[in-house]
């Protein structure tokens, strides 16, 4: 019968096992690993071993194991829970028997090498994932990061980032190849320094900030960079956070910002919900510098910006959204409702800014026609601006 023997193992080109370990080695049949772990463990397979690699695609590995029909031995690295082979397993298996034998994982052995306890600290894999929950802890402010990396996701790549979004109060710590006696390397860099430095992989690193920042909600209006210098092509302060408020936003939303311009809207959701997807959409050319300019400004990465016509735009590869706010719609109210109504799940929320009774009326005929209701209706006025109504329409 199938079953998972995962063994944690280090950089180390001589692995120190215990004596269960060995006996579990030693009986073994089938063993099962990533290439280097191949390298590491190789001579101490009992003769006649079989061995599978764990290469991509993965299917083909997943076909390998169920045509066997005994227990596989794999080497993971570090703990196999923790972001690891194992925790694969288990969802690919779920009936299958699975022991584990861990070992530190690399952000562990890392703070240990430095001497820092990590019972406060975040938690980010970069490993084959999107920038996605490392934006969100660094606009989040977290004290310490602790990040596994991989080819691309390298510790002078997240140094870039880092600089490029002007987060420079920070400093990293590099582990490579952490518990191989021969090539282990750890150092202390500046944000500055990492970023032009070339690290060995295997690689983790842990980031430390050096001291507090404070996080702004409502960002003031003449911090951004705007159009043309035109100060009322910018959705204002207060009317920017009702009209947050108003798309309901949560861990797991995906917000689509149509007509962003300076990209306020986008930029203040982000930051008050970093865990968010946020994708933006503006017909000018001049939104791309505008939303670089401004995401660097306030310091927010992970917004995606769409540059042309929202209604010729292919959005099938785009997180789908579940709200919406429609900032410009460039005379075309009807068929951007239609276009989002078919998009949003039930409960899903579309939120837009009335300055006319016309464009107000559209809307809401619209969202009729295309099952959404409206749910509010706030109007506000600014010193001696026109009143606007903040509209929200709920998909049912």
């Amino acid at each position: 019968m199938l079953s998972f023997l995962v063994i944690g193992i280090n950089d180390s080109p001589q692995p120190a096992f215990t004596d269960e370990v060995k006996r579990v080695i030693d009986g073994g049949k089938v063993f099962s690993g990533g290439l280097r772990h191949h390298e590491i463990v190789g001579d101490l397979l009992p003769d006649g071993a079989q061995w599978i690699d764990i290469t991509v695609p993965l299917s083909d590995v997943y076909r390998e194991y169920r045509d066997v029909d005994d227990k596989i031995i794999i080497f993971a690295s570090g703990d196999p829970l923790f972001f690891g082979f194992a925790t694969t397993l288990q969802r690919e298996f779920p009936d299958v028997d699975i022991k584990v034998y861990p070992t530190f994982n690399s952000l562990q052995t890392l703070a240990h090498r430095i001497v820092m306890s990590y019972h406060d600290m975040t938690i980010v894999s970069l490993t084959g994932r999107p920038w996605n929950a490392f934006d969100a802890a660094l606009i989040e402010g977290r004290d310490k990061i602790g990040i596994l990396t991989d080819r691309q996701h390298t510790p002078s790549a997240i140094a870039e980032r880092m600089l490029h979004y002007g987060y420079v109060e920070y400093e990293m710590y590099v582990g490579e190849h952490l518990g191989n006696t021969d090539a282990e390397r750890v150092a202390r860099y500046s944000i500055e320094d990492a970023a032009t430095t070339d690290f060995s992989f295997p690689n983790c690193l842990i980031i430390t900030k050096n001291n507090n920042s404070s996080f702004q909600m409502g960002l003031p209006d003449n911090a951004f960079a705007i159009l043309d210098g035109r100060p009322k092509m910018i959705t204002k302060m207060p009317i920017r956070l009702l009209s947050i408020q108003a798309l309901g936003l949560k861990c797991g939303s995906v917000l689509w910002d149509i007509g962003f311009c300076t990209g306020s809207i986008s930029i203040e959701a982000k930051r008050m919900y970093p865990s968010i997807d946020v994708v933006a959409f503006e017909i000018r050319e001049e939104g791309r510098k505008l939303m670089e300019e401004n995401t660097r400004r306030f310091r927010t990465p992970g917004i995606t910006a769409v540059i042309g016509d929202f209604m010729q735009q292919d959005v099938t590869t785009l997180p789908q959204p579940t709200s919406v706010f429609i900032g410009g719609h460039g005379g075309k109210i009807v068929q951007m409702v239609a276009r989002v109504a078919q998009l949003l799940p039930k409960g899903g929320t579309v939120v837009m800014n009335s300055v006319s009774e016309k464009s107000r009326t559209l809307f809401i005929g619209a969202c009729q026609m295309f099952g959404l209701s409206l749910v509010s209706c706030n109007s506000i006025q600014l010193n001696d601006y026109n009143k606007i109504d903040i509209l929200k329409c709920v998909k049912q």
